[in-house]
């Protein structure tokens, strides 16, 4: 499952748990092969009965030539039917060649993302989904940087400071994940000042200091990061590398491929060159 803008998109039937699961999201439709009535049911409650839903053939084959209109210019790109499997990963490139079946499982989810997100990007993924991406920028390393503040992010959120927030009773899950998320960041302030905290906690947190966000962040590991086309630096790897990156894929074909190797060597990173680039327009 994921989620495009605010529509959910589904490779399979929706069935009652999944629609459940969708019941409580903030989204505007659904599209998918298929529905349970079950599922039926519960989504056509949402949003007071206006909630979309779509049902698209699963039998639907693509035009092999995608096209698209910018101001009177036509562009356009074959279609990527490239299927993406553990046999991308075979040219292990690195000294570290060693891959665990977990590890091949979040690269190929890594490498999934990147084909239907805007190029340039990158994928952090961890424990099997998607944790930070960073999709349509100017260089390769913002991408990096932008998919790496993501994962830090998602990991800040599972720390002991962040699970032991007392909230008020009664509070909104949309403002309680805001309140995590502003006291994450670097302006904690806005929810931990006087006269701001009352309102989201019933007893006020001590702040999380930025030692204790790089100490945590330092704990986590067992990151995959997929690119959808070759990382020009070895910046890209030690950036990824700060974030718990410890296996990577991304296509080659770089002339400083050598320093990007390097660079994993450096800290017994598994690189995976695919040959594959999945840039989408």
């Amino acid at each position: 499952m994921s989620s495009f803008g605010d529509f959910i998109a589904l490779s399979d039937e929706c069935d009652g748990p999944t629609a459940r699961l969708i019941a409580k999201e903030v989204s505007d439709g659904i599209i998918a092969p298929g529905f349970s009535a079950e599922a039926l049911a519960l989504l056509k409650g949402k949003k007071k009965g206006a909630y979309c839903i779509i049902k698209i053939d699963p039998a639907y084959e693509p035009a092999p030539l995608e096209t698209k209109q910018v101001f009177g210019i036509t562009f356009e790109q074959g279609h990527n039917f490239l299927k993406i499997d553990e046999g991308c990963l075979n040219t292990i490139v690195t000294r570290n060649k060693a891959l665990s079946a977990e590890d091949r499982r979040n690269l190929v989810i890594s490498l999934i993302v990147l084909k239907y997100t805007q190029s340039n990007s990158v994928c952090y993924v961890k424990d099997g989904q998607a944790v930070g991406i960073g999709a349509g920028q100017q260089s390769r390393v913002h991408c990096t940087r932008l998919a790496g503040q993501k994962a830090d992010n998602w990991w800040l959120r599972q720390s002991p400071q962040a699970l032991a927030l007392d909230f008020v009773d009664g509070i909104r899950r949309a403002d309680r994940d805001n309140a995590i998320d502003v006291y994450i960041g670097d302006e904690c302030g806005d929810v931990l000042d006087d006269g701001k905290w009352q309102a989201v906690f019933r007893t006020r947190p001590p702040a999380f200091t930025r030692e204790e966000k790089a100490a945590w962040i330092a704990k986590n590991s067992g990151v995959a990061v997929g690119s959808d086309a070759f990382f020009p630096f070895g910046d890209n790897i030690e950036r990824a590398w700060k974030s718990g990156a410890t296996v990577i894929a991304q296509p080659g074909g770089s002339i400083r491929d050598d320093n990007v190797i390097a660079a994993c060597d450096a800290h017994n990173m598994a690189m995976a060159f695919t040959g594959i680039r999945l840039f989408h327009h």
